[in-house]
């Protein structure tokens, strides 16, 4: 009978990076695995799979992406362009002493996982995507699409663009709002069908208008919410909406990778409740075009946006299994 792999505490580090410093949390030993969240959360989402990773016999790596938590903060919102995010994550697999490493993202990380994969796949040898769908580049300019989506609506992603916007509306109250935005996509606390979508926001409101309130989702504890609060009331939310703030800059800067697939095995995993899901079926279906390496894909039913939070230990045995298929 095998034993367990002892995997140690995790432990908190900080390394140099082209905008400074990045903070990473990491437990195990063995190949890299390095874990890039999305919005708006920190390394702390990956708190179920540092250590399964780690006991599967891996060296797995949360970092706080550029503008989150611990790690540097610019304030040119230029800052946060995507071959920016690319340039951090290489530079945390240097300064971890490795040459290569496997990525996987959630949300807006795992865009930014994809895109490491794309433009880096001398260091990125797979890559995994929770949530967020691959979607190559192409089509017209984002923000054009985004002004055409919501009718007489705002699309959120619009209505994160303009500095100071949103973070008049989340500042004041960190915590509660996202207490409202945890909820609002979660599978047990989302608001109905037939209930305004909380994706948008009426002309003249704010996103919070549409949250859910009451309880907080099953998966998010008391502390857990705390520990997010903590790391927002601290820092503001400025860094972490730069990310959207750039997507028509990601556009021209992508552009020699215009509906490039990503060659290198990949794996994908999203809630069927998800809007990321069903908005993006058709990036999807797409797969066996734009992810040829692609070894499966997973759609949990019941399952809202925060899938390793919900659904941690059916993330942890897909990830696990997908990383030992993978060659050495």
């Amino acid at each position: 009978m095998s034993q367990p792999v002892p995997v140690g505490e995790p432990t908190h580090r900080l390394v140099p990076s082209p905008a400074g410093r990045v903070h990473l949390v990491e437990q195990g030993t063995g190949p890299l695995v390095l874990l890039v969240h999305g919005f708006p959360e920190c390394w702390y989402s990956w708190r179920h799979q540092l250590p399964a990773l780690a006991a599967a016999g891996y060296r797995a790596v949360a970092i706080d992406v550029r503008g989150y938590g611990r790690s540097s903060r610019p304030e040119d919102t230029a800052a946060y362009r995507m071959l920016e995010l690319v340039e951090d994550n290489v530079a945390v697999v240097h300064a971890l002493g490795e040459r290569t490493a496997v990525i996987v993202g959630h949300d807006w990380g795992a865009t930014i996982a994809a895109d490491s994969a794309l433009v880096r796949p001398d260091v990125f040898r797979a890559v995994g995507l929770l949530s967020v769908p691959y979607a190559p580049r192409g089509g017209p300019r984002p923000s054009e699409v985004f002004a055409r989506m919501g009718g007489e609506e705002e699309f959120y992603v619009g209505y994160f663009q303009e500095p100071g916007r949103a973070e008049a509306e989340i500042e004041p109250d960190v915590r509660g709002w996202l207490a409202g935005f945890y909820a609002a996509l979660s599978a047990d606390t989302m608001p109905p069908a037939d209930a305004p979508d909380p994706h948008f926001v009426s002309r003249g409101g704010t996103l919070r208008d549409r949250f859910p309130t009451g309880r907080l989702p099953a998966w998010l504890s008391e502390d857990d919410l705390d520990v997010y609060a903590g790391e927002f009331e601290r820092t503001g939310m400025s860094g972490a909406l730069g990310r959207y703030r750039n997507m028509d800059r990601d556009w021209a800067d992508l552009a020699d990778f215009d509906g490039a697939p990503i060659t290198q095995p990949s794996v994908f995993a999203g809630g069927a409740l998800d809007a990321s899901t069903t908005w993006m079926a058709d990036a999807i279906e797409a797969y066996p075009t734009t992810l040829p390496g692609l070894v499966s894909s997973h759609l949990f039913d019941g399952c809202g946006h925060w899938i390793q939070q919900e659904r941690p230990e059916e993330v942890n045995t897909i990830l696990t299994g997908w990383l030992a298929s993978l060659p050495a």
